[in-house]
């Protein structure tokens, strides 16, 4: 790992400082040729890029030097010997290392021996450039490392707030099924003096529909086809507990049906359809469910025939089961996704939810026209 990161950094060194000393190559070529004193093209040439090769090779130790003596506002002072030690050395090799290259490729091209003057001239003359290249090392380190960090700790935190917002995803979830099943025994309660039977149907019928939540009780969605499934379940649960007095009718276009909806999203509401949207014993309580896709957004109403919001029977704008789903959507689509309670057209109580409309080809409705059930 540590010879990789090595490579990378002279990879880095020699594109960022080979590139360089092209560029430097063709100005000083350039300016020869303006002044008319023009030398061989390979004679430039060759001092820029064994000058920037210089700096790529050495690029490694100084950015090492760099992250082991960060200059920020606690440690300048303490790290800023250790840096100036590192410059004197740093200019001093690549002094030598441009002596000696240029000294080896000046006869191989052609050029013949190389002339570089006296050396303590030659320190002197190459330290401002060294300057330069050295402090442009540890500047460009120091923000690449900051960067790195930046998006490292945007990285984790994003990840710390998926991780918080799925834990209460979780606990949101965890209080609609006690919630869910605290009335449905209470709802078998109320009858097993009355009606053995029916209260053991229940039973069988609740034992079902718990096999079926625990088998999502990992998902936060679902496809809609497997929501109506589970609906239907605890729709067998109503019906023996109301018989004749309510009917529920469901419909769904066929075309919507892999479509991805939170999970037991549809039983909150007919649940709180029934408790506080039913009218007063005898008259029948009529709840219908329709899904359907409007544009991009996956629509289901809710409609019952009650009082309505604001009517006279009590909390008639809902309870802790809209209030967690409410939640839930939120937290699942944030700002893409409504909840409304509303009143009905004509009389009785309408919830609608939006969600976007997304899908996992699983559930294979059946061939034609539109799925619908009824349970009365």
């Amino acid at each position: 790992m540590r010879d990789r990161s090595l490579l990378r950094l002279w990879a880095v060194g020699f594109a960022l400082f080979g590139g360089m000393g092209l560029l430097l190559f063709v100005h000083f070529y350039l300016e020869m040729v303006a002044r008319g004193a023009p030398r061989p093209l390979l004679a430039p040439l060759i001092e820029e890029l064994t000058s920037g090769i210089g700096t790529a090779v050495f690029f490694p130790w100084i950015v090492r030097m760099a992250r082991r003596f960060p200059l920020d506002r606690r440690d300048w002072a303490r790290h800023l010997p250790a840096h100036l030690a590192a410059l004197l050395a740093y200019s001093a090799l690549h002094t030598h290392w441009n002596w000696l290259t240029r000294e080896l490729a000046f006869p191989l091209a052609g050029l013949g021996n190389y002339d570089y003057g006296a050396m303590p001239a030659r320190y002197a003359m190459e330290l401002p450039t060294d300057v330069l290249l050295y402090a442009l090392i540890v500047t460009l380190t120091h923000l690449f490392d900051h960067y790195r960090a930046s998006r490292e700790r945007a990285i984790h935190l994003s990840q710390l707030e998926a991780r918080l917002m799925r834990a209460q995803l979780q606990n949101l979830q965890a209080q609609l099924n006690p919630h869910f099943l605290f009335n449905a025994l209470n709802t078998i309660s109320s009858v097993m003096y009355e009606d053995v039977v029916r209260a053991d149907t229940m039973l069988s019928g609740l034992s079902d529909l718990l096999r079926r939540a625990l088998q999502t009780s990992g998902r936060q969605e679902v496809t809609l086809g497997e929501e109506l499934e589970v609906l239907d379940l605890y729709l067998e649960l109503m019906r023996a507990r109301f018989g004749e007095r309510l009917q529920v009718s469901v419909s769904a276009d066929v075309e919507v049906m892999d479509a991805l909806v939170p999970t037991l999203i549809l039983q909150p509401l007919i649940e709180n359809a029934v408790r506080h949207g039913a009218p007063s014993p005898p008259e029948t309580a009529r709840i219908e469910v329709q899904v359907e896709r409007e544009g991009g957004a996956l629509v289901l109403r809710v409609d019952d025939n009650g009082p309505g919001p604001g009517g006279s029977a009590p909390s008639a704008g809902g309870g802790t089961g809209l209030a967690n789903t409410a939640e839930r959507l939120r937290g699942l689509y944030a700002d893409d996704q409504a909840l409304e309670l509303r009143r009905r057209p004509g009389g009785g109580a309408r919830v609608v939810v939006r969600v976007p409309f997304h899908h996992e080809p699983r559930f294979t409705p059946a061939p034609e026209g539109t799925w619908s059930a009824s349970a009365s």
